[in-house]
Order: structure tokens, then C-alpha cells, then sequence
């Protein structure tokens, strides 16, 4: 699920809302180089208006003249682009990559309704959808599980799966969650700091006063969450840093020199963590991009996260120094 699938419920609600006929598309399977991954979803007006993608473009084009001229399915039904050579050079599917869709009319929005409420909620919701009969339901669901079609039943996720807790409410902190959102981070700043937390109010985040060992604690962090300790006071990082090296977090980073990550190693290697967990630790944090400004080191840090989520190995970062220290502060 991304930002862009919820965007297109709400706007096939809207539609549907102001009496157009409305159809949803999900992409089901791919093959190849595929442009749009399972569970990509968009949405078609009676006019031939759409919002989403399931393609680089060509998919959506046919589907608009299918419409135009006539066909408009009354129940789901599977769709496939791209199976001959011809068909992906037709289309536009690069090197050859293959759809499969099911294209479904939307009856009652309703449900839409639910998800979006829950969405909203943080929830993670999955939608299912029987080909048989068109019926669907809503079930809760729970991170670390994708798209599934087995052929009779898809069933499509909603809502953010990964979650990122950002420790210190500066500039550099709001930039990064403003990014994170953006790719569908649950994100839950904390900064128990008056100075600091004044200022916050950023829409679709979480603020939170507490400590940020005890809010971590609180979270029950697990492999789908990122930490991310941004505050310049080792009082605040360090403490959030100790528990987070012990949890199962997939990524945890802190903003600082070369410098200061050595002396933060040092420090951390005081208490009762593990050689192996301290290393876990990414510091200087962020890949090396040459980012200067908070939004460029914003874009280091969340390139980084996403490489280690996605198991990619950090070849962009910054080799050991062998003159003078040039770590960022």
C-alpha cells in the first residue's frame, strides 16, 4: 500500500458520492519489469477520467478507450497486458513485463468509508475481495504482510506498515518526517523538550512529551520500525539509543560526526549492549550525497533507511577518513 492507493479511494468515493459509475483496477501479478508492483490501484470515471496508475501510462490509455467504447464490466474480472513481446512493445511494459489485473465496478463505497476511518486511525486494514460475487470485507491486519490473490480471493493492504520514531522536533526532524510520510511511515516524533515541542504541528504525525527510552518502550518497536535520534542532546539520543540497539528495529541511526559516533560507541559500550548491537548503530547517519541543507541530509537519511528495509548494501558511504575528521555535526 502507498499514499497514492488511499488518495484513489477517496477520490472513487467522491465520484461515486456525485452519482458517476466508477471502477477500481488492481494490479494482481507481474512478470519482468512491470512498472507498478501487487496491490497497485486506480480508479476510472464513466467519462474516462482516472486517478492512480497501474502501468507507466499505456495500460491506463487502453483501459480509457475500452471504457469509451463501451466496455464496462458488471463484476470483477481478470485482465492481462504484456504476455507476447508484441503486446509489452504495444503497451509499453519495459523489457518485456506483464500485467495481470482484475477490474472491478464499485457498487457501494462504503467500505471505503471504514478504511479510510481506520486508516486514519493508524490502523492497517486488509481489503478482501471475492471474484466470484464481488462481496467485500475488512479485516485487521498486521505488519509484515503483503498483497495475496490466489485466483478466487484478493486481498489488498491499507495503511502504514513501517513505522519511524524521530527523537528531537528541529527543523531537520520535521523535514524528515514530512519526507517519511510521504513514503507511508507511521511517524511519532519525540521531544520532551518545552523549546522544542512548542513548535511542532505537523499534520499526520504523532507528537509525544515523554522520554524517549520510555516512549520506545511504550511502541513495542519491531522489525517494521526505524529510530531515528536527531535531538544534539546526548542526554535524549543516548538513552533512546540503548533500548533501541536491544530492539528488533530494522534501522537505527544518530545525527553526528565521525567524532561524535565514536564517542557515543564509547559511552554506549558502558552499559550492558553487545559489541554487535553497537554496531548496529548507523552513524554518521545517512548515506554520503553531499547534503548540506536539512532537506538533503533529510534525503541521506531516509535513502539509507530504505536501502537497509530493503537489504541493499550502503555502497555510498563515506569511506574513513585518512587526513582530517570531515564528518557532519
Amino acid at each position: 500500500m502507498d499514499s497514492l492507493d488511499l488518495q484513489v479511494l477517496t477520490q472513487a468515493r467522491d465520484w461515486h458520492a456525485r452519482g458517476h459509475a466508477v471502477w477500481l483496477v488492481t494490479v494482481i501479478e507481474t512478470w519482468g519489469s512491470a512498472p507498478r508492483p501487487p496491490g497497485a490501484l486506480l480508479a476510472m470515471r464513466d467519462d474516462g477520467v482516472l486517478v492512480g496508475s497501474v502501468s507507466g501510462g499505456c495500460v491506463e490509455d487502453d483501459l480509457i478507450d475500452r471504457l469509451r467504447n463501451g466496455e464496462r464490466v458488471t463484476r470483477p474480472s481478470l485482465m492481462a497486458y504484456g504476455v507476447t513481446k508484441e503486446d509489452a512493445a504495444r503497451f509499453g511494459l519495459p523489457c518485456g513485463g506483464n500485467l495481470r489485473l482484475v477490474q472491478e465496478p464499485l457498487t457501494d463505497a462504503g467500505w471505503i468509508d471504514e478504511v479510510l476511518t481506520r486508516t486514519e486511525q493508524h490502523e492497517l486494514v486488509a481489503r478482501c475481495l471475492d471474484l466470484a460475487t464481488g462481496a467485500v470485507t475488512l479485516e485487521a491486519a498486521a505488519r509484515g504482510e503483503s498483497f495475496q490473490f490466489d485466483g478466487e480471493h484478493l486481498r489488498a493492504l491499507f495503511g502504514p506498515r513501517w513505522r519511524m520514531l524521530i527523537v528531537g522536533a528541529g527543523q531537520l526532524s520535521r523535514v524528515l518526517a514530512q519526507m517519511a510520510l510521504a513514503l507511508d511511515f507511521e511517524v511519532t516524533c519525540c521531544d520532551p523538550r518545552d523549546s522544542h515541542a512548542l513548535a511542532w504541528d505537523l499534520p499526520g504525525s504523532r507528537f509525544s512529551r515523554a522520554m524517549p527510552d520510555d516512549l520506545l518502550l511504550d511502541m513495542q518497536i519491531d522489525a517494521h520500525s526505524a529510530v531515528v535520534a536527531l535531538s544534539h542532546d546526548p542526554k535524549l539520543d543516548d538513552m533512546v539509543l540503548l533500548e533501541a540497539l536491544k530492539s528488533p528495529a530494522f534501522y537505527v541511526g544518530a545525527l553526528g560526526s565521525r567524532r561524535t559516533t565514536a564517542q557515543r560507541k564509547q559511552r554506549l559500550a558502558l552499559f550492558d549492549l553487545a559489541p554487535t548491537e553497537i554496531e548496529r548503530l548507523h552513524g554518521p547517519i545517512g548515506l554520503d550525497i553531499g547534503s548540506r541543507t536539512p532537506a538533503e541530509i533529510a534525503v541521506s537519511i531516509l535513502a539509507e533507511v530504505i536501502a537497509v528495509r530493503h537489504g541493499v548494501a550502503l555502497a555510498q558511504k563515506k569511506p574513513q577518513p585518512v587526513a582530517a575528521e570531515r564528518g557532519r555535526a
